[in-house]
């Protein structure tokens, strides 16, 4: 279960350093035609698909957190976390479908 604990951590990282440049971009849209052209580049919506995942994990392992600590320990919770990671990775798949 430590990766589970490794994949918060580095979701939160991640989304720690996006988010900034995001709100910025977001900020600055109507005056950065050139950037929002550049972001319709394949490595880019790739990097949106990533972050989106980042999040979903990100969200997941805070909600096993909130359940380690206002929950009794079972063995139910180890397939909890399975469903959550396959939850993760659909929702991914459907932005990236989106895309």
């Amino acid at each position: 279960m430590r990766w589970v604990a490794h994949v918060h951590r580095v979701s939160g990282v991640a989304l720690a350093l996006f988010l900034p440049l995001h709100f910025w971009v977001l900020g600055n849209a109507l005056q950065l035609d050139i950037f929002l052209k550049w972001t319709e580049q394949p490595l880019v919506k790739a990097s949106e698909w990533a972050i989106v995942v980042a999040l979903a994990a990100h969200l997941g392992g805070g909600l096993r957190i909130l359940a380690l600590e206002f929950l009794p320990w079972r063995d139910w919770q180890k397939a909890l976390t399975a469903c959550a990671a396959a939850l993760m990775l659909v929702v991914g798949l459907a932005f990236a479908l989106a895309l």
